[in-house]
């Protein structure tokens, strides 16, 4: 599980985090500044699979950019978090600036290891949703499981999930449709 670096009573913000001098990943959650561990080989492979399947689609209709981790989300100055995977539609576009994506993106990527379940799934979660994120997916490589979630009146409702194999769609990336084996 990340840990939080400082115990004091400090409230990190962006540009503090911005100005640390090492080569940690960090994230920032209601002002508390967290490492992030190394990702495991699994994790990196789930993470290249999908941003494969996502980046074609994307590419091929022209609806935004895909990134992937290490980069910076700034939600707000005392939240900045590093999705493996950040979608952001054409039409919002501007909040993609040269350091960081400032602002809420449209569809957010965690894939959980065992030290970040946790905090993908119930830290972060809640964070998306309160800064309005309409679609968070949580991938599970250890378990070969994927969940999209939809944000509906401020929560996330399970839009589709799958284990091993199954079709999986989005509502943002409207019309993709992928089968979870192509992860594998």
């Amino acid at each position: 599980m990340a840990t939080a670096v400082e115990k004091q009573a400090r409230r990190w913000t962006y540009e503090d985090y911005y100005r640390l001098n090492d080569e940690q990943r960090y994230e920032i959650i209601d002002g508390s500044l967290l490492m992030a561990p190394a990702l495991d080989t699994w994790h990196q492979d789930w993470s290249g699979n999908l941003f494969r399947i996502l980046n074609s689609y994307v590419l091929e209709r022209k609806l935004g950019k895909l990134f992937f981790a290490p980069l910076d989300v700034v939600l707000d100055q005392e939240n900045t978090v590093q999705p493996d995977l950040v979608f952001v539609a054409a039409e919002n576009i501007r909040l993609i600036q040269r350091r960081a994506i400032f602002g809420v993106p449209d569809l957010l990527v965690e894939l959980v290891s065992p030290s970040s379940v946790h905090r993908d799934r119930y830290v972060k979660k809640d964070l998306y949703a309160r800064f309005g994120v309409k679609e968070y997916w949580i991938g599970d490589p250890a378990n070969k499981a994927l969940e999209i979630l939809t944000l509906k009146q401020g929560r996330y409702e399970l839009h589709c999930s799958a284990e091993e194999k199954g079709k999986l769609t989005s509502v943002i990336l409207a019309g993709l449709e992928f089968d979870l084996t192509e992860m594998q």
